[in-house]
């Protein structure tokens, strides 16, 4: 799992700084996609998205408690 977001993390600079492009598709929707293909590394891909969905679950409950 750790690879896949090291895998993921390191795409993260890729455009930045250029003209949007014309797809319309956000960087997650590309993830899943990929993550849903028969891809080689999809599994990472797929793993990545639900460690950064589990992760912002619980910064979300977490900032729900602070005073």
């Amino acid at each position: 799992m750790l690879l896949g977001l090291l895998v993921v993390a390191g795409c993260g600079g890729e455009g930045e700084g250029q003209a949007a492009s014309a797809d319309t598709l956000t960087r997650r929707q590309r993830d899943s996609v990929i993550g849903a293909s028969r891809l080689p590394g999809a599994g990472g891909v797929r793993a990545a998205i639900r460690v950064a969905d589990t992760a912002a679950a619980r910064t979300g409950r977490l900032d729900s408690i602070r005073p």
